[in-house]
């Protein structure tokens, strides 16, 4: 939250400083703190020895009210860079100024002799309000001191009058009420400090912790009298009874940030709102509003100087106000202006770059402010962008120059402007000319100055323009033009600029017959003149002739004679030159060419042969000849043709497949033809292509390889063991190998060799993929050795081979069942489900397997056995209870053999007990006993599950949950009530599906009396069914679930009907209908507007109907459907 701003100049006008006080008042009260002793008469004051800048310090004083004072002080300016800034300040902050009144007023002068400044603050009629500590502030560009001082203010006192001895007793009187009335009026000055009441009113409702603050933002600096006078009104702080924290008096923040103003409410529900100079404020993104619990928060995003203003908040009838003010940031410079040397009429921009856009600063020069008013006389204007400012002279002259300076509230800089005459130049002299008769000469010239004008000279006389003569001046250029050149045209040119000590001069020569003549380095017919060009540039062969008259030129590629004038080979005619041209020369174009000139007088013929270089052709046959884990061998043929130049050496390039970027593999060129490139991915497809290097440069790339891949075999297979042999066959196992690489492995090949021989035999043509492999068709009695390589892409592994022969014949094993834990017990199973026994064995050879049950082959119809070699299942689909019994397993080979019997129940639910009866009934107790089941279920009962019911509901209660006895006493029955009983049987399968009823009932009575029945007729409780309350029409939204509620009485009681339009409402997952005692629901779980209709409840019974009837009304979106019914 920023600091309070010092808000001094809000306080209430007039009410600054307390009335004088009147003539004759006694002197006040003495103050808390006694009063230094002044200095004796014969001796003055010690004084400071002055320090930094400050030759003579303010002094404090003690003055009386009402009289004036004037505080001096004295400045050394050889000390300070520049003119001081002066500011006198009451207490820590406040400035004193042309705003703090009348009273004060403030002086400064300048000794320039001995560069004293002597400042001085004159304060007139002195008030209590005026005495405290005070600051002088003397500050010059990076340059500050400060020294403190104080004002102590008594009050006056009144000598004895003349006539004090007269015992005048109505003049004392009066005079004594005079006095009293002075001394409460100068106690009430003196109490109020020059303070307004609107700040006591203040300060009465601030807490103790915010008193220097408030008393720092209204400028009190008596802080021992304001406390005093506070301690004696003895406040009594009137509590808010929306606010439990208001705003602060004022907030200060720097333009461009953000402010929040925070209030404090009692009740979070009360309504709030803002303004802003009365005016409501509206959420926005400049005003945010938030609320944290009891704080509402108001923040104010980029404060501009329009938002310094008075704000306050309201609630319902309470407000409390603040005051916001916007302090301008000082504006910094962040690029000073720089000193610039130019010429006279040469465009200058001064340029300066701020700290803030939109500041304002202030263009010096030589000390006088340049104003837009006078930019229009003194040419020059001033610009804006974003922060920088510019000062811009379109045409400087020389008055231009001098010391400029930017001023801003926050620093300044200068720079000074140097303006200087131009020099004129020459960029271009006249040169001599050689002219043939009739011919145009020009002589032309070029200087710095394009406003420079001048005259032309021949042999020293003026040059004066004419039909054949044309004198121009274009710009910074010169000419003079002499059309159809006669001899007397001969002689010395010169051009003469104005204002100038400068002169040019060249010379015309007039030229006559000669013959054709061309220049080259070797010319003639038997010379050998010979230019190499490159494949692809451009060659142009310019050749000077000289001849008069001008001689004509021929050019000839043997018999082939160029005429044209465009195209990519061609001719181009200058006066005295031929060119000879080629576009992006071929290899076609290389042979002997010959110029042949011609005129009058003679002829000229020289030939240039013309070889052209190129790049050499792509190698050829590029491939891949093996590859490795890592590696692959490259190939290549050399190119077909070199380029005209011998072939240096090779560059080599690999990408992966699918990718774009090619990957160097060498930097220096390769002189062989075969590489071996490494460092490569196992798994990965690669490319590769390659360049051919000549003197010229590097030709284009070859073809690409086909696309291949690094990879190896895999390493041995491991583990290789024998599992069975047999008379003709051998069964081998083994582990994959340790390293398999991105190849994979495809699968495995077997091969056997006798012993003795070194011809191995596969024995698979095929590679299996499992790692196990059964070798047929083997010699008996043969020993052979077995050996596994795995095989991939890449070829195949090293061999995993036996250590030892294995001898081809079969060992015998005796036949072994291993049955499983869970068939070594009973295995029992619910009718209906599936036995499905796995039983392993072992044996070789195969043994024979045979399943009895009692003594007897198992029934082959309901048991299904399946044998293999190494386990027997024995399945029933669906067990049944002649399934149990015991079974007996046999495994045999030969004269070996091996049991095992396994027990198998099958079971069920067990049927209900029998001969349910109550014995005996005492109390509030009975003794019920029953016979156990007739059918156990063939499986052990765990127990019985009792029930009763009393006679007049039916309704069955848990008495007895595995009751493990036959028999059982049911307790706490009540009086009065007839009991019924019922009993489950329990097994493994669950209870029994129907229970035992007693036959008779147990009737509690009353210990101690006999029931004597009356003799009188049997009431007739039966009747005709009849709706105590009806149903009700019902008017229901759509989807909120509904219930329809009615209560009917009869004997016996009535079966209930619920029907919709007629229609029996049936088994319809949307109704649940209910009966409770004779109240009748029929909820309709989330109804549609297709459920309305007319509901009818029916109840009947033998002795009758009764019916009810109502309407639903489904109302939907804005739909209602009517009832149809």
């Amino acid at each position: 939250m920023p600091e309070a701003k010092p808000a001094a100049k809000k306080a209430p006008k007039g009410k600054d400083a307390p009335k004088e006080a009147p003539k004759g008042t006694p002197p006040k009260e003495a103050p808390a703190e006694a009063p230094k002793e002044a200095p004796p008469e014969d001796q003055s004051p010690t004084v400071e020895e002055p320090t930094g800048i400050f030759l003579k310090k303010p002094d404090s004083v003690s003055v009386e009210t009402g009289k004036d004072t004037v505080i001096v002080a004295k400045v050394n300016g050889k000390e300070l860079p520049d003119k001081p800034t002066i500011k006198w300040f009451k207490g820590k902050w406040l400035e004193l100024g042309s705003k703090s009144g009348a009273r004060f007023s403030f002086k400064e002068s300048h000794d320039s002799a001995s560069n004293v400044y002597t400042v001085e603050l004159h304060i007139g009629k002195v008030v209590l309000g005026d005495r405290g500590d005070y600051r002088l502030e003397v500050k010059a560009k990076d340059t500050c001191d400060s020294c403190g001082f104080n004002i102590d203010v008594e009050g006056t006192g009144e000598g004895k009058s003349d006539t004090a001895g007269e015992l005048d007793f109505s003049g004392l009187l009066k005079k004594r009420e005079v006095v009293e009335e002075e001394k409460k009026k100068k106690k009430k000055d003196d109490d109020d400090l020059g303070i307004p009441p609107e700040i006591w009113e203040l300060l009465k409702g601030a807490k103790k912790s915010e008193y220097e603050k408030i008393a720092f933002q209204y400028g009190i600096t008596d802080l021992r009298g304001m406390l005093k006078r506070l301690k004696k009104a003895k406040v009594e702080v009137k509590k808010s009874a929306a606010f439990t924290k208001k705003l602060d008096p004022a907030y200060q923040v720097d333009r461009g940030n953000k402010i929040k103003l925070m209030v404090e409410i009692s009740d979070p529900d009360l309504p709030l709102k803002w303004f802003k100079n009365g005016q409501e404020i509206k959420p926005s993104s400049k005003y945010v509003f938030e609320n944290v619990g009891k704080k509402r928060i108001l923040t104010i995003n980029k404060c501009t100087l329009a938002d310094d203003a008075a704000y306050e908040v309201a609630v319902k009838d309470e407000k409390c106000f603040t005051e916001l003010f916007v302090k301008e940031p000082a504006v910094l410079i962040v690029t000073p202006l720089e000193d610039q040397q130019v010429f006279v009429g040469d465009r200058v921009e001064m340029a300066v770059e701020v700290s803030e856009e939109g500041a304002q600063v202030m263009w010096m020069k030589d000390g006088v402010e340049l104003t837009r008013e006078d930019s229009f006389k003194a040419r020059y204007r001033f610009k804006k962008d974003g922060k920088r400012h510019i000062l811009i002279y379109s045409d400087v002259t020389q008055e231009d120059g001098g010391h400029y300076q930017v001023i801003t509230n926050g620093g300044q800089c200068e720079a000074e402007l140097i303006v200087e005459e131009k020099q004129l130049e020459v960029l271009q002299d006249i040169a001599d000319l050689t002219v043939k008769a009739a011919e145009q000469a020009v002589f032309k010239c070029e200087v710095s100055d394009e406003k420079v004008t001048g005259k032309w000279y021949k042999n020293g006389i003026e040059v004066r323009p004419s039909k054949r003569i044309t004198i121009s001046h274009v710009g910074r250029f010169h000419k003079l033009v002499i059309d159809d050149v006669r001899p007397e045209d001969e002689g010395d040119y010169t051009f003469v600029p104005d204002g100038y000590a400068l002169s040019l001069s060249a010379k015309l020569n007039f030229l006559g017959e000669e013959p054709p003549k061309i220049h080259l380095d070797c010319s003639g017919k038997t010379s050998e003149n010979a230019i190499v060009v490159v494949a692809g540039n451009k060659l142009r062969l310019d050749v000077s002739i000289t001849g008069e008259p001008p001689p004509v030129a021929t050019w000839l590629k043997g018999d082939e004679v160029f005429t044209t004038t465009e195209g990519r080979i061609r001719i181009e005619k200058r006066a005295d030159c031929s060119s000879f041209v080629i576009e992006s020369a071929e290899r076609a174009d290389e042979g002997r060419y010959t110029i042949k000139v011609t005129n009058p007088v003679g002829e000229d013929v020289a030939s240039i042969f013309l070889r052209v270089v190129d790049v050499p052709d792509p190698p050829e046959a590029v491939r891949i000849t093996s590859v490795g884990e890592d590696w692959a061998i490259l190939v290549w043929e050399p190119p077909k043709y070199d380029g005209g130049k011998p072939v240096t050496g090779y560059l080599l390039e690999r990408k992966k497949k699918g990718s774009q970027r090619w990957m160097k593999l060498n930097f220096e060129v390769f002189t062989e033809t075969t590489y071996e490139s490494t460092k490569m991915i196992e798994g990965i497809l690669y490319e590769m292509r390659v360049f051919a290097v000549n003197a010229i440069g590097v030709s284009q790339p070859s073809m690409n390889t086909k696309p291949f891949m690094p990879i190896a075999p895999t390493s041995e297979p491991l583990h290789l063991i024998v599992e069975d042999v047999t008379d003709t066959t051998t069964t081998l196992k083994w582990r994959p190998p340790n390293r398999i690489g991105a190849g994979g492995i495809d699968g495995y090949l077997v091969e056997y060799c006798l012993e003795g021989s070194d011809e191995w035999v596969s024995a698979n043509t095929e590679p299996v993929e499992r790692c196990g492999f059964t070798v047929k068709n083997l010699p008996t009695g043969a020993r052979i050795l077995f050996r596994v390589v795995g095989v991939n892409i890449a070829g195949r592994s090293e061999p995993a081979t036996l250590a030892q022969p294995v001898t081809i014949r079969e060992i015998a094993e005796p036949p072994k069942i291993r049955l499983p834990r869970h068939l070594r017990q009973t295995y029992i199973r619910k009718v209906g489900e599936q036995l499905n026994l796995v039983v392993p064995f072992q044996g070789k050879p195969r043994p024979q397997v045979v399943w009895t049950k009692g003594g007897a082959p198992v029934d082959t119809s309901r048991v299904h056995v399946r044998t293999s070699d190494f386990d027997t299942v024995f399945f029933v689909r669906q067990a049944a209870r002649s399934d149990s019994g015991e079974y007996e397993l046999s495994v045999q080979i030969e004269n070996m053999k091996d049991t095992a019997t396994i027990h198998i129940r099958v079971v069920e639910k067990a049927g209900p007990p029998i001969n349910v009866m109550v014995k005996e009934v005492w109390g509030t107790n009975a003794l019920v006993e029953w016979q156990a089941p007739k059918d156990d279920g063939n499986s052990e009962i765990t127990g019985y599950f009792v029930q009763k019911a009393d006679k007049k509901t039916m309704e069955w209660f848990n008495v007895y949950e595995r009751n493990r006895h036959t028999s059982c006493t049911v307790s706490d029955l009540i009086v009065g009530n007839e009991y019924y009983f019922r009993v489950y049987t329990e097994n493994i399968c669950g209870l029994s599906d129907s229970p035992g009823v007693s036959k008779n009932t147990a009737r509690i009575l009353k210990t101690g009396i006999t029931l004597k029945p009356f003799e009188y007729k049997a009431h007739d409780f039966r009747m005709a069914p009849k709706f105590l309350t009806p149903l009700i029409d019902r008017v229901v939204v759509a989807g909120y679930s509904a219930a329809l509620n009615c209560a009917v009485r009869g004997h016996p009681k009535p079966k209930v009907v619920w029907m919709k339009n007629k229609m029996e409402i049936r088994e319809d997952p949307k109704f649940l209908m209910t009966n409770y005692q004779g109240v009748l629901t029929l909820n309709i779980r989330r109804p549609s507007p297709f459920d309305a209709g007319t509901y009818t409840c029916l109840a009947v019974n033998e002795l009758g109907e009764a019916l009810a009837e109502c309407k639903l009304e489904v109302r939907g979106e804005g739909v209602a459907i009517p009832n149809t019914g």
